[in-house]
Parts: C-alpha cells; sequence; structure tokens
C-alpha cells in the first residue's frame, strides 16, 4: 500500500496542508502537526522538513512552485539557527518510533511520548533539549534546564548530535542521597 502525498503551502514559519483524508491520516497516525478549524493540518517547519524527506508532503510557496528541500532548509535555518541540530534529534525520535512534539510551553525544545501513546491521551514523559557535541553548556544552564523538567514531572534528555548527524542522549534527574 502506497501512502498519499500531501500537500502543503509554505507560509511564514508555518506549513498547511490541504483539507484532505490523507492530511487527517497524517496526524491521526502520527500526530504530526495539529488540526485547523477547517480540517487542514498545520505543520511546524521541522516536521515538514521531515515528511517532505520522507516524501510524504509536498511544499508548495506562494507562487504555486514546490519547495525544494535545500530550499526549505535554508529558510528554517535563518528562521531558527539551530534548525538542522533539533532535525537530527527530531528524526532521530521519529524513527525509533515515539511522538515527539515541540516543548516552547515547558521551555524546552521538544516532548517525547513512550511509544504506543499519543498526546492527549497520556503526559509526555521527557522534554529534550538538542545541542551539538561542540557547544559548552554551563552548569547553571544545566541546573536551569533540569530544575523545568522536574518541575513538570517529565524526565530530562540532553541530546547531543556529532558531525556525522549521530545523536547520543544523556538522560538527568534528581536524586536524593
Amino acid at each position: 500500500m502506497t501512502k498519499d502525498i500531501v500537500k502543503a503551502f509554505l507560509s511564514h514559519e508555518r506549513v498547511i496542508t490541504e483539507n484532505t483524508d490523507s492530511a487527517r491520516e497524517l496526524y491521526n497516525q502520527g500526530r504530526y502537526g495539529k488540526l485547523t478549524k477547517d480540517g487542514a493540518v498545520q505543520l511546524s517547519l521541522i516536521e515538514a522538513y521531515y515528511l517532505m524527506e520522507k516524501e510524504r508532503v509536498e511544499i508548495i510557496d506562494g507562487r504555486n512552485k514546490p519547495v525544494p528541500p535545500e530550499k526549505l532548509m535554508k529558510k528554517s535555518s535563518k528562521i531558527e539557527p539551530s534548525f538542522w541540530i533539533r532535525h537530527c534529534v527530531y528524526r532521530d525520535i521519529r524513527e525509533r518510533g515515539y511522538i515527539i512534539k515541540t516543548a516552547l510551553k515547558f521551555g524546552a525544545d521538544f516532548r517525547i511520548y513512550d511509544r504506543g501513546v499519543k498526546p492527549g491521551e497520556d503526559h509526555a514523559r521527557w522534554i529534550v533539549y538538542p545541542v551539538h557535541e561542540a557547544e559548552h553548556l554551563t552548569w547553571y544552564e544545566f541546573a536551569a534546564k533540569n530544575r523545568v523538567a522536574h518541575s513538570t514531572k517529565k524526565r530530562l534528555l540532553i541530546a547531543v548530535v556529532d558531525d556525522e548527524e549521530d545523536v547520543s542522549y544523556w538522560e538527568c534527574r534528581w536524586l536524593r542521597p
């Protein structure tokens, strides 16, 4: 069975799909994006780029021309300088079978749900901060991230991306001796 390629439109920092059953299937099956009032799906740039890589969406610009992946990457990286690092983590988590969503309201990059759990059914288990292996994280920054995870009752994952785009995860928790 082949999956339909969903047509979507690039609009500033968001991508909006057509109002089709195939678009809603993307949402229902993998919880990509969020449903709009008119039945379309609004995708973040990172979700759209991932789905474009997977040949699940075709993105159209304001002149009704297809947006190639390299153009979307360039535009996304201008809007969000750490886009590539975040994409590497997003892709790795999705490939491992987890649902990953943004976590801006938690003060993190992403939140991750256990396998088989969909947003709205239960809470996310982890919040994730993607970093490049050459980045420096101060103890104050680390403590702040750990405190956010603890206060939201989630586990903290630091996702470290190397130059080969491999991702290593470090889980951090508060312990009482």
